[in-house]
């Protein structure tokens, strides 16, 4: 079979794209394009062959196939030829259990999509792979790019720039001065890309970035770009095999510019589209107070307002006026989600919790395992139904926070035995 998938505007305009057109709005009325998928096609191979397929491909095959994101190709951008992938071995990352943790918030099945183990420790490589693979065939078939860039809070800069790094495409980072970590501002830096670091927040840097695409022939790397979403719903696709093609109860997302959220959606309808997987998970989006745009339109029956976002420990989704609002609102609306917040004490308490069960959670992970605690609490997640938490990023990335929410400290001795061992007497007594 030849999958074909298109660019079309999400305001229902008439017309069509290819996968190399340079922009992401569309040219009639400004919409955002989507990427549109021919379903009939893909439905004339039957569901358990799609599983067969993808499962022969899963972490084994050749190259790019092993990746968890082109072991899907079919189904996320078919249009892409090979030689032009770019692939640093990104998802197919890990799902585990997580019995301690849920006990202590009264679930019986929780369990951790560890996405912070992907190439650049976030779930960003997921969509960077397909976004930069694209502008790569654009150059090959002669099309003129002169940079990809992004706004970013930290993951987004990192993931653009090794990807862009691997296909030999300049990169340009903006991000606001700082508002990022060392470790996330280092990883671009490291690539070559070109970081500007601006005195605004994020959605300043936004603001500049989509304005250098329109005038400066800068090629968008931000979810507003469609092709990144359809990298990320591959996390939708991966849950689901690791379930033996089931899903879950309920599935968490932290949600910063909520591109996410969106992608996971549209990663749950596929499957139950192709008969694939039976149903829809209850999808379920965090956002810490302090930038929850989302949560105060969930509780004014969806009408959304920007608003101006406050310092938070989960600095990576601190956005006020995110990209991907109505996307996501009508994900969460199809699957009969929810939209839950968590305060700065409540973040970093759940993250604590998560740390004594022997995981090492960002503070956006804290935000999601905050948000399951008060839903758990409320009786609007059971005790018995299977609920999966996204965790977005590597702890590794914010060791600032992480060495602030932990009480523990070194012991300090002299280079002694008896020393050590009565110290060891006082800490774990025999």
């Amino acid at each position: 079979m030849n999958p074909h998938a298109e660019l079309r505007c999400s305001s229902g305009c008439d017309g069509s794209y290819g996968f190399d057109t340079l922009v992401h709005r569309c040219p009639a009325c400004g919409g955002l394009l989507q990427v549109a998928h021919d379903v009939d096609a893909l439905a004339a191979r039957p569901a358990a062959e799609w599983k067969a397929l993808f499962e022969t491909r899963a972490l084994r095959g050749p190259w790019p196939f092993q990746s968890g994101v082109w072991g899907k190709k079919e189904w996320t951008a078919p249009a892409i030829r090979d030689e032009h992938i770019v692939s640093l071995g990104e998802g197919a990352t890990p799902l585990i259990p997580s019995a301690r943790l849920g006990a202590s918030m009264g679930l019986a099945d929780l369990w951790i999509k560890q996405c912070g183990t992907s190439h650049t420790a976030s779930f960003k490589d997921l969509g960077m792979t397909v976004l930069v693979s694209a502008v790569r065939q654009m150059i090959a078939d002669g099309h003129s790019v002169r940079a990809v860039g992004c706004a970013s809070t930290g993951d987004t800069s990192a993931a653009l720039a090794a990807y862009a790094a691997a296909a030999g495409i300049p990169a340009i980072v903006i991000l606001p001065r700082g508002k990022v970590t060392r470790a996330q501002l280092v990883q671009p830096l490291a690539n070559g890309a070109t970081v500007f670091s601006i005195d605004t927040d994020f959605d300043g840097c936004m603001a500049i970035i989509d304005r250098l695409a329109v005038d400066e022939g800068i090629y968008l790397a931000n979810s507003l770009n469609s092709l990144r979403l359809e990298g990320q719903k591959t996390v939708a696709i991966e849950i689901a095999q690791q379930f033996g093609w089931q899903v879950p109860d309920v599935v968490v997302v932290p949600g910063g510019n909520l591109g996410n959220v969106s992608a996971l959606g549209a990663g749950f309808e596929m499957m139950r589209a192709l008969g694939v997987t039976p149903a829809l998970p209850r999808l379920v989006v965090a956002q810490a107070e302090a930038a929850n745009p989302l949560y105060r339109a969930s509780r004014q029956d969806w009408r959304f307002e920007p608003v101006a976002a406050r310092t938070t420990s989960a600095s990576a989704i601190q956005i006020g006026n995110p990209v991907s609002i109505h996307r996501a609102i009508r994900a969460l609306q199809r699957c009969g989600g929810a939209v839950e917040q968590a305060n700065e004490r409540e973040l970093a308490d759940a993250a604590r919790l998560a740390d004594a069960a022997g995981l090492f959670a960002c503070p956006q992970t804290g935000v999601a395992l905050a948000a399951v605690a008060k839903l758990a609490a409320r009786g609007e997640i059971r005790r018995h139904e299977r609920v999966v938490v996204l965790s977005t990023a590597s702890g590794l990335k914010f060791v600032d926070f992480k060495l602030a929410s932990t009480t523990n400290t070194p012991i300090e001795l002299p280079g002694e035995y008896d020393a050590v061992r009565r110290a060891l007497d006082r800490a774990v007594p025999a």
